[in-house]
């Protein structure tokens, strides 16, 4: 299929997907002016932040009058300014996310040796980033793309790109097979023309094109030389990858009940603040609210206007204490005299109320409470003892991996197949193959644990040292723990290179003497 033909309406997906997802990108940039704009020009869906104008709907009653009316969609008084405060638990809602998920980067693993040493290169070269900026993003947008680019000006060789499910516009089959996707990226905007280049992947191959047009019409096709950002690019380039496509898209859920009814949004996942959206209002207007009792709580001394000094004739009188005082015209024949007054501030009250919101906006995520909570600098625990407290973030954290692992595998399986075809000509080529993505552990156990355990292993000579080193040390990567495994065998003169003593090619750390010598010897 052929990229969009001209004066195509845009964006290209449902009306209800993407006023979810400008929802959800307004609560995850934690912007109080994006917020606002967001909430007081909804019925538009679409536009970025900026000064919005009180509408009539908001005093309206019904659907339209209730949606208007949200916390970040009132109305600001006449006279005033606004004042509401943002509470970015949504943004940490993503970040934490993304920390449970690749804080410890997973290992890719391939059985042959040149493509191992490529994966662990891979990881170190940038993807590991890449992967943290695709955790945050699945999270609050509900997924996020990995596609293959390069550029000979930047690097010889091809790397990972992360794309937001906000700008692409994807295609399932079977539900939620990714059968081809048109990202998009706005060049320039000048008063109403819009020019947007799409990049679209289909299997085998990627075409390019650039557009100008409006805000909600994509226009005619223009010169892909006319921008710097497109000049290099071909209309359309074939790729030695079969019927595979040069990008993958990682859901954050594998349902998204929301949009059942919608045709091709079953594959898109949800995001974590579905559904939680009224909460996260209500914490903010309760902070507002909290902050509101504590500028009405400042002290102020009422004082009888004649008790103020005069300070000239046609100037007025004044008080000492200016920052204070509050004069009130009382007739003399009234008891005069000076009252301090000061409004209590609720703070149990409202301090209460934000925890049963937040508790509940957390929950909706999928998190236990405990993963968000500060050190209480209490007695240090086990690794089990977080794990039973954490027990809901951990079961996430599970299921989101292993959505994570099939995107993460067929993204680098294609960036193999891509270098080994001679595309590249400035690289070494490694042997293709589908690697094994592998999650670590989010919680371990202090050194001073993990000593003992692979101490009781050793007499038990239940492991081997390659196992030893793998449970004390993974904070080293594959290659790193072969080497430490050399040189512990290597000082204790248990070191073999004859393969057929170890059962290795020359690995020398794979196996023990045979005559009998193990971890314990």
């Amino acid at each position: 299929m052929p990229l969009p033909s001209r004066g195509a309406p845009w964006p290209p997906i449902h009306p209800a997907i993407a006023a979810d997802m400008a929802d959800w990108r307004a609560w995850y940039c934690a912007n109080p002016d994006r917020l606002s704009y967001r909430y007081r020009n909804r019925h538009r869906d679409n536009g970025r932040f900026g000064p919005g104008e009180n509408r009539p709907s908001q005093y309206r009653g019904g659907m339209v009058g209730r949606v208007a009316r949200w916390f970040w969609g009132e109305p600001t008084p006449l006279g005033e300014k606004r004042s509401n405060l943002h509470m970015p638990l949504a943004r940490d809602i993503a970040r934490t996310s993304a920390d449970l998920l690749f804080s410890e980067p997973p290992a890719l693993k391939a059985k042959n040796k040149a493509t191992q040493a490529r994966l662990e290169e891979l990881m170190n070269l940038g993807m590991k980033r890449t992967l943290i900026a695709a955790g945050e993003s699945q999270a609050a947008l509900g997924g996020a793309y990995l596609r293959i680019v390069w550029d000979d000006e930047i690097s010889d060789r091809p790397w990972p790109s992360m794309v937001k499910a906000d700008g692409a516009h994807p295609e399932f089959a079977y539900g939620d097979r990714l059968r081809a996707v048109t990202f998009w990226t706005v060049l320039a905007v000048d008063g109403q023309k819009v020019i947007r280049h799409l990049e679209r992947h289909e299997p085998g191959v990627i075409l390019h094109g650039v557009y100008q047009g409006t805000e909600w019409n994509l226009g005619k096709p223009i010169d892909l030389g006319a921008f710097p950002e497109t000049a290099k690019l071909l209309p359309a380039r074939e790729l030695p990858i079969g019927r595979r496509l040069a990008c993958s898209y990682i859901p954050n859920t594998m349902v998204a009940p929301d949009w059942d009814d919608i045709p091709g949004a079953a594959g898109l996942g949800t995001s974590d603040y579905q559904g939680a959206e009224t909460f996260l209002s209500a914490i903010d207007e309760t902070y507002t609210s909290w902050m509101r009792d504590v500028r009405l709580a400042k002290a102020r001394i009422i004082v009888p206007s004649s008790y103020l000094q005069s300070v000239g004739p046609g100037a007025g009188a004044a008080w000492d204490d200016r920052e204070v005082f509050s004069a009130m015209n009382i007739p003399p024949t009234e008891k005069q005299e000076i009252t301090l007054n000061q409004f209590a501030i609720r703070n149990e009250q409202h301090q209460a109320t934000i925890e049963e919101l937040v508790g509940k906006v957390i929950r909706n995520a999928g998190y236990s409470g405990g993963t968000f909570g500060d050190d209480d600098g209490g007695p240090a625990v086990t690794a089990t003892e977080i794990k039973a407290r954490s027990a809901r973030s951990m079961s996430t954290r599970a299921r989101k991996s292993e959505l994570d692992a099939v995107g993460i595998a067929d993204v680098v399986e294609v960036q193999l197949i891509l270098e080994a075809s001679g595309m590249f000509p400035g690289i070494p080529r490694v042997e293709p193959e589908r690697p094994d993505v592998v999650f670590q552990d989010s919680v371990q156990d202090d050194i001073k644990t993990l000593a003992e355990t692979a101490e009781l292993l050793r007499r038990a000579e239940a492991a081997s040292t390659e196992t030893l080193v793998a449970l004390t040390r993974p904070d080293l990567d594959e290659t790193a723990q072969r080497e430490e495994v050399d040189r512990i065998l290597k000082e204790s003169g248990r070191a073999v290179s004859d393969p057929a003593m170890t059962g290795a090619e020359g690995d020398g750390h794979a196996g023990f003497p045979s005559d009998g010598g193990g971890p314990g010897a």
